[in-house]
């Protein structure tokens, strides 16, 4: 696959992307899907290196996009409208990214045409997680990590 010719990223709006453009800015990295902890006192976001028991690790996608919300009812459905109420996006996140008028990055597989680039970069959460089937206390888990 190469990159995508018509880079519609840099034309549309979010808000007025079709539903495929939309979800075709997920680079698969992962990090959305890690737990976080907040302070209850401070409001800062801790992340750990705990992902969802649906993450493929490996590829950094849902097992079960379509269905997520019926396992983890908590999952967010991220639109245009929640982006700027969701703090804990990483810096590295196509939608924020793009929200903040920055480009998508060079390794991003729009981009690149290469959905193997973010992991090459170490952009995504592959092969420094555990699912949280397996990892017992969250606070065990945070990690010294810019997300």
């Amino acid at each position: 696959m190469g990159p995508v010719s018509d880079r519609f990223w840099e034309t549309t709006p979010l808000e007025r992307m079709s539903r495929a453009q939309w979800e075709s800015l997920c680079d698969g990295c992962g990090k959305c899907c890690i737990h976080k902890l907040e302070d209850d006192e401070t409001g800062e976001v801790f992340p750990t290196n705990v992902a969802c028991r649906l993450l493929d690790r490996r590829t950094g996608f849902c097992r079960d996009y379509r269905n997520r919300r019926a396992y983890v009812p908590e999952c967010v459905r991220l639109t245009p409208a929640k982006l700027d109420q969701l703090d804990w996006l990483p810096g590295t996140c196509a939608y924020r990214r793009l929200r903040d008028g920055k480009p998508l990055p060079e390794w991003h597989y729009l981009v690149s045409g290469d959905r193997e680039s973010v992991h090459r970069a170490g952009e995504s959460v592959r092969g420094w997680t555990v699912s949280e089937d397996e990892a017992g206390e969250l606070e065990l888990h945070i990690v010294d990590r810019e997300l």
